[in-house]
């Protein structure tokens, strides 16, 4: 498992996952389930690709709310590849498995390009961040294909690069960045965010690898319109429950504020609770 990952879990193990029997599965059913980790709430889930201006073919995966149409869509820019970075990158993939159920979001995940996951390798190789430019383009002509409502582009570290550089030319309602390292763009760019009407949310942990708050406030000066959230005690990976919580809110608030507060349990009456695909 890479440092962005997610462990593989059977169904086998589900039966009795988290250990120490915090849900009830009764019938086929699961019962008051804590909502932690890799499970998947329901959801209508589809594989997808994304064909580039330059010829392509990336793949990915498009999770819907299972029985209504969403309020608004995650477009989601996944960690540095050369790192470990992908589309089940942790945090992504428990966006997609968990909130289609809890916030009626629909929530678009794929590999850029050279870049391999369990759904497959989309071809093409790494470039830095440059062609990728072309990768977000399929992805928003994807969602503009499919009529998804209230496109928002959700980078974490590499992927907040992506969002900050070609954002601006697509029709999104904003941006929600997981902790931007800023290493491939430039303060031009950054700034090129002042007035834009579109929101720029900007999530900073407290103990970053790359950029701290301290230092985020200084290089995102340029753009006061932004919101910079500081995140006691995170970290650049998020790991843990406590930060999936506080990120997965954290873009609901900017995404389907109705949608709070998001539920830590889940009621198995509402649905059968898949496995993790």
């Amino acid at each position: 498992m890479s440092s962005f990952g997610a462990p593989t879990v059977s169904w086998a193990m589900l039966q009795t996952w988290p250990p120490g029997g915090i849900g009830t599965r009764r019938a086929g059913r699961w019962v008051d389930m804590e909502i932690r980790g890799p499970l998947q709430l329901p959801a209508r889930r589809e594989q997808i690709e994304l064909h580039t201006l330059d010829g392509l073919t990336l793949v990915g995966e498009l999770a819907l709310p299972e029985h209504r149409a969403p309020v608004a869509t995650l477009v989601t820019l996944h960690p540095l590849p050369t790192a470990g970075g992908f589309m089940d990158s942790h945090i992504l993939r428990k966006a997609a498995g968990r909130l289609p159920a809890l916030a009626d979001l629909a929530v678009l995940r794929f590999n850029t390009r050279g870049t391999s996951s369990p759904r497959g390798t989309s071809e093409g190789a790494f470039d830095g961040g440059a062609a990728e430019e072309f990768d977000v383009a399929a992805a928003m002509q994807f969602v503009h294909d499919r009529a998804l409502p209230h496109p928002w582009l959700v980078g974490w570290s590499f992927g907040t690069e992506l969002a900050l550089k070609y954002g601006r030319d697509h029709a999104i309602d904003g941006a929600v960045l997981l902790s931007p390292p800023l290493h491939r763009v430039t303060d031009d760019e950054v700034a090129a965010w002042h007035h834009d009407p579109r929101r720029l949310v900007i999530l900073v942990p407290e103990f970053d690898d790359y950029l701290r708050p301290a230092e985020a406030r200084e290089r995102f000066a340029s753009v006061p319109e932004a919101t910079l959230i500081a995140v006691d005690g995170g970290r650049h990976l998020w790991v843990g429950e406590t930060q999936t919580r506080r990120v997965l809110t954290e873009i609901v608030a900017a995404t389907n504020p109705d949608a709070l507060p998001l539920p830590v349990e889940w009621d198995g009456a509402q649905g059968q609770m898949p496995f993790p695909g």
